[in-house]
């Protein structure tokens, strides 16, 4: 009888603890006073944009003294324009620590970086290259739960996130399902040299799943490509963001990379399909601008930790750690339209608002044989080039994404190229040599 007694115990306190996680003030509060880390793990390899050959490393954040058997994992990724940065970047490194503390186990990666030249097609390889990377590091995880268990990971609970490059990774990686949604950058041949959206940076034949995404600043080629059923989103992101646009712009203002649809059309996007998702505004702010400023980490920090909790299944915690009113609490509510500019949800929306009118990168100027056209519209297109009388020399159309004009039928000279979408249009003028 009390062998059976104990495992009653033993089960009801498992059922209590798979209702409530957030017991004990795990996950809601700083549980942990310290963190243990350890430093460059090999997760993988692979070769870099340069044909070198590439160690794949990732640091692992732990919260000193934890017994738990099974612990929710966040991998963090840095940014940096795909050409710098690091696992150390003292914002996803300050990331990890807190969430550590927090009862969650952690890590911040190393990526393949860097790309040349400097255009449309090569940024989207190098992006792609992350993805590989992050896949890699979250197989890496799969495979330790399965094998040693060294982490105690629960793979039911693993999310990904990032700041700037690291959240347009961490965002390509949860919803970027298929090749056929990048052929309008890279070639069925170009994607299959890379490795394919998968890859092959290391640990084959585990998953890659997550369960959410944590978009610091980041975008997406196209808001399109969230779907109904993906896994929720939780965005912040400042206004006056210069880098990577709030709303929809040019990655890197100056350097030809790529258009992407930035948090707030990704937030009405997720709204209008009905995806789970959370969004906090920073009115003014610039890009990243919680990276080394205090007040602007702590709001994204528990920003993020209210996200989380929700999705741990125990959203009353916040309100327990912080012992205040429901009123005044931080927990923001999931798919509730609350009227609050800053903590934008979901009430209503029908559709994604278009903001800005239409533009476009048409590069290298002056140009030769081609000039490459990248419009920030989101549907077919018409490019048609004038020379300086007004005649029109050149016509073509595009159903979505970049567009490679050949040149070669008109003369050298100077030419004004005009891109039409809808009712919208946009003219810049170009030389061809």
């Amino acid at each position: 009888m009390k062998k059976i007694t104990t495992l009653l115990c033993l089960l009801l306190t498992a059922a209590a603890w798979a209702q409530n996680p957030c017991a004990s003030g795990r996950f809601a509060t700083d549980l942990f006073p310290t963190v243990t880390t350890t430093s460059n793990v090999t997760y993988g390899s692979n070769t870099s944009w340069s044909g070198q050959a590439t160690t794949l490393k990732l640091d692992v954040y732990e919260p000193t003294g934890d017994t738990a058997s099974k612990r929710p994992l966040i991998i963090w990724v840095h940014g940096g324009s795909f050409i710098g940065g690091s696992k150390t970047d003292g914002d996803v490194s300050e990331l990890a620590q807190r969430f550590a503390k927090k009862g969650y186990l952690c890590a911040s990666i190393d990526y393949r970086i860097g790309f040349f030249p400097f255009d449309s097609a090569n940024a989207v390889k190098a992006v792609v290259r992350a993805v590989q990377d992050l896949r890699a590091s979250l197989r890496y995880f799969y495979k330790d739960a399965q094998t040693t268990n060294t982490y105690k990971v629960d793979t039911n609970l693993i999310y990904v996130g990032g700041s700037s490059a690291g959240a347009i990774t961490a965002l390509h990686l949860a919803y970027l399902n298929e090749e056929c949604e990048i052929a309008d950058y890279l070639s069925p041949t170009v994607i299959t040299q890379l490795g394919g959206l998968e890859g092959a940076s290391g640990n084959p034949g585990y998953s890659s799943k997550v369960q959410g995404v944590i978009n610091g600043c980041g975008a997406l080629a196209r808001y399109s490509w969230l779907e109904a059923g993906d896994v929720p989103l939780c965005s912040v992101h400042g206004t006056n963001d210069n880098t990577v646009k709030y709303n929809r712009g040019i990655v890197n203002p100056g350097t030809p990379l790529m258009y992407l649809d930035g948090s707030r059309m990704l937030h009405e996007r997720a709204c209008a399909v009905g995806l789970e998702n959370q969004f906090y505004t920073f009115p003014n702010a610039p890009h990243v601008p919680y990276a080394g400023n205090q007040a602007y980490m702590d709001t994204t920090a528990n920003f993020i930790r209210d996200f989380l909790v929700q999705q741990l299944g125990c959203p009353d915690a916040i309100l327990q750690a912080e012992n205040a009113p429901l009123q005044t609490a931080t927990l923001y509510p999931i798919n509730y339209c609350s009227g609050n500019p800053v903590n934008e949800v979901c009430g209503g929306a029908t559709g994604v608002t278009e903001i800005n009118s239409l533009e476009a990168m048409i590069y290298p100027n002056p140009a030769q044989q081609t000039v490459t056209i990248v419009p920030n519209t989101d549907g077919a297109y018409t490019v048609e080039v004038f020379d300086l009388t007004g005649r029109k020399v050149l016509s073509s159309n595009k159903d979505f994404g970049v567009m490679e004009l050949n040149l070669n039928g008109i003369a050298a000279g100077s030419y004004f190229v005009r891109i039409s979408s809808g009712k919208s249009s946009y003219t810049q003028q170009f030389i061809k040599l």
